[in-house]
């Protein structure tokens, strides 16, 4: 067995409304920051995992970024796998 550290980012779909990052956004412009614009709030998630090769690793991540980490009608994923 090897360990696996997965690296994942949660973001809202390009499509979706973003209210956190919009009011974010709107923050930006009070503090004199009004060249920061388009702000995107999602999760990072980080997680180990033991599996026989990078590729069962791949796979159980892709399964519980599927199942529970991302709301997959709302949501996109992406994720780097190294090993530990």
């Amino acid at each position: 067995m090897t360990k696996f550290q997965a690296e994942i980012d949660v973001m809202p779909k390009k499509e979706i409304l973003d209210p956190q990052g919009k009011a974010v956004s709107g923050s930006m412009k009070n503090l004199g920051l009004s060249e920061i614009d388009n702000i995107r709030i999602g999760k990072h998630i980080t997680l180990e995992i033991d599996a026989e090769n990078s590729d069962v690793a791949h796979a159980k991540v892709e399964q519980a970024c599927k199942s529970l980490l991302a709301n997959l009608i709302m949501e996109s994923y992406t994720f780097e796998l190294k090993a530990i």
